[in-house]
């Protein structure tokens, strides 16, 4: 992704904008989007730097720090947006990640890669567990949203309570996902897949080096995570769009714009198999890791009664189950073509733009 990198100019151009301009109403989306394109690189060396460490680890280690890590950047925006008290500005960006992943970056890999390959094959027995684990997910964050629904009025615990708990069971279930990944020879296929999707003249940095690369990036996102997040509100104000739309389209698309073009490209390279792992475990290690953690950091950041429940709109838990059964119909088959990648882009499309309206 080292194209990318021209986009580092609006780091800068960021801290800048809010010294200089942060009180005038043009700073103030100034601000806004050259933190969103300064945001976009930054999230590209987090991952690099830890595919790079990951290499140098070996594959046990190196699986652990991918799947930890894989979505630092986001981690950090959600993070900061929920020091700043953005509640639903993080439910949205998880319900916009999910979605993305499984339709908007499934989607342009099938359709591009089919367009350019023709049909396309991979794995169907890793197609079906990984969307087992999705359907899992999905399940496990919308059972406080219809429970509050069908029985909020006469539960006299807090809805926290159930979340805490669920928070709680995702990330035990996630765990077990990843010691299944180090130990099920069904993997083996995926890790060939991931290895041949390397290129072959590459050599992993230093450890210092991606170590470096790493806790720069990382300080450098936070700042401009800051900066995003204050502009929210006047952007909202002065654009005319919900912050649902910000939360669920803009958001996820920042912190994933790398991870998504190393998707869409070896599609095209007729890697189906390393695309669609690709998309499926970003959007399995949102739904079962980052979304829970971000539960248990805002119950350590603001306490019982200021942390973030996993009560979503009814409308996003019906978006996330219509995703995720579309995706599992799509790839149940274990091939593709650009007319299901093109049915994808068409709902993600579809839903971003109730999400407008609302």
């Amino acid at each position: 992704m080292k194209y990318l990198r021209f986009l580092l100019v609006f780091v800068p151009l960021a801290v800048v904008a809010q010294v200089a301009f942060r009180g005038t109403a043009w700073g103030t989306q100034a601000v806004f989007i050259a933190s969103a394109l300064g945001l976009v690189p930054l999230a590209g060396l987090l991952g690099e730097a830890t595919e790079h460490l990951a290499e140098r680890a070996g594959p046990k280690v190196g699986g652990f720090l991918n799947a930890t890590l894989g979505n630092a950047a986001e981690l950090i925006i959600t993070i900061v947006a929920l020091g700043a008290g953005e509640r639903d500005l993080v439910k949205a960006s998880i319900t916009g990640s999910i979605l993305g992943n499984l339709l908007l970056i499934l989607g342009f890999s099938m359709f591009l890669g089919g367009l350019k390959n023709g049909q396309q094959f991979f794995d169907r027995d890793l197609a079906g567990l990984s969307a087992t684990m999705m359907a899992l997910a999905v399940i496990g964050l919308s059972i406080p949203t219809l429970f509050f629904h069908l029985h909020g009025a006469h539960v006299d615990m807090p809805l926290e309570y159930l979340s805490w708990g669920v928070a709680g069971i995702l990330l035990c279930l996630y765990l077990g996902s990843v010691l299944f990944t180090f130990t099920s020879p069904l993997l083996d296929d995926e890790v060939q897949a991931g290895e041949a999707g390397r290129p072959a003249h590459r050599r992993p940095w230093k450890v210092w080096v991606a170590l470096g690369v790493l806790a720069g990036a990382t300080v450098a996102t936070v700042f401009l995570s800051e900066f995003l997040v204050g502009a929210v509100e006047p952007v909202v104000a002065a654009w005319g769009v919900s912050p649902l739309f910000i939360g669920v389209v803009l958001v996820p698309l920042v912190g994933n714009v790398a991870e998504h073009l190393v998707a869409v490209q070896v599609a095209m390279k007729n890697r189906m198999q390393l695309s669609l792992t690709v998309s499926l475990s970003s959007s399995q290690q949102v739904a079962l890791f980052v979304a829970p953690l971000l539960v248990l950091i805002s119950l350590a950041m603001h306490g019982p009664a200021g942390a973030m429940d996993l009560h979503f709109s009814v409308f996003e838990v019906i978006c996330l189950g219509l995703g995720v059964l579309l995706a599992a119909l799509i790839s149940i088959d274990g091939r593709s073509h650009w007319l299901e990648g093109a049915a994808l882009l068409a709902v993600y499309a579809i839903i971003a733009l109730a999400f407008f309206f609302l």
